[in-house]
């Protein structure tokens, strides 16, 4: 790393090898990291019929800063802690099923918000499910969006107005 000097009103700066600014550091201390990962995605299309164990689509990339989310999947660049949030709307969802749940599945663990289908009178024009998680990953570690049901027989579309964004905190 080569550390750069702060002038009257200036910018401290912390370069990698290739002379690229890896922490910033303003006048006033405000700190930005432009290589830290950090990612926000959105459904390209309405995914149809999405039914049990089946991974969310996510096509648009809102940001992906350092370039580690591809195929649907975050792929942690290092060894850390990970702040992940999930925002998924199912539209028609069956009201016959006995669950629904959202997971964010990493490589060690998934986390689940699971909801009764009882809650549902009729089926659903929309419903949404949100899930956020500080995840421990190791380097080359995954994460994605999973749906899971239980019970009843039709199945839901996801509406592109869904999320799926992570970014390292330690």
């Amino acid at each position: 790393l080569v550390l750069g000097t702060a002038q009257s009103g200036g910018v401290l700066d912390l370069r990698s090898g290739e002379d690229t600014s890896a922490i910033n550091a303003d006048a006033s201390g405000h700190v930005t990291m432009p290589k830290q990962p950090a990612f926000n995605v959105a459904p390209s299309g309405v995914q149809s019929n999405i039914d049990n164990n089946d991974i969310v689509a996510f096509g648009t990339e809102i940001f992906d800063q350092n370039a580690d989310f591809a195929s649907n999947a975050f792929t942690a660049p290092v060894t850390g802690r990970y702040l992940i949030s999930a925002n998924v709307r199912i539209d028609n969802l069956d009201s016959s099923g006995t669950w629904f749940a959202i997971s964010i599945q990493t490589s060690n663990r998934n986390y689940t918000n699971l909801n009764s289908a009882s809650t549902l009178d009729t089926d659903s024009g929309f419903y949404f499910f949100s899930i956020t998680m500080l995840c421990d990953l190791d380097a080359n570690d995954t994460a994605n969006v999973l749906f899971n049901k239980s019970g009843g027989s039709a199945t839901g579309d996801v509406s592109t107005s869904s999320y799926f964004s992570g970014v390292l905190v330690c």
